[in-house]
């Protein structure tokens, strides 16, 4: 399953944001291991940079997001997916451009926080904890137990 990730839960796993950061833990383990492909939006490194810089310094926040380069792929924010954004039925345009450009990446589903903020999207749209859960549900189907 090829997933994007909010923007809020990487930034409860680069932060440590509790009580968020064991689920956004989970979800990073998962993608690591290659059992799920995780996504970002291209905005969101920059966020994370921007936010991250505030709580840790420049330094440890560049490195982090280095890392999650290494880990997650990103999903281009181009000019089709900018213009298609701001027609969606989307309060926060942030959200309606990370929502055109898993859309024209091809992805599955979004992992967010914030699930009212994704209430008009048209791909499955998951918390955290619901989509560990669901994993685990597919797993045990998988495996006939």
């Amino acid at each position: 399953m090829r997933v994007l990730l909010d923007t809020n839960v990487v930034l409860d796993f680069v932060l440590e944001r509790a009580p968020y950061f064991e689920a956004a833990a989970e979800l990073f383990e998962l993608i690591a291991a290659g059992t799920v492909r995780g996504f970002v939006s291209g905005i969101t490194p920059i966020n994370v940079y921007y936010v991250g810089r505030k709580f840790v310094g420049r330094e440890k926040a560049r490195n982090r997001v280095r890392d999650l380069l290494i880990v997650l792929e990103t999903c281009p924010i181009t000019s089709a997916a900018l213009n298609n954004a701001l027609a969606l039925p989307f309060k926060d345009y942030e959200d309606a451009v990370q929502h055109a450009s898993a859309i024209e990446t091809g992805l599955d589903a979004i992992i967010t926080r914030d699930l009212g903020d994704y209430q008009n999207s048209v791909l499955p749209v998951f918390a955290p904890v619901e989509f560990l859960q669901h994993q685990k549900s597919k797993l045990k189907e998988e495996s006939g137990t």
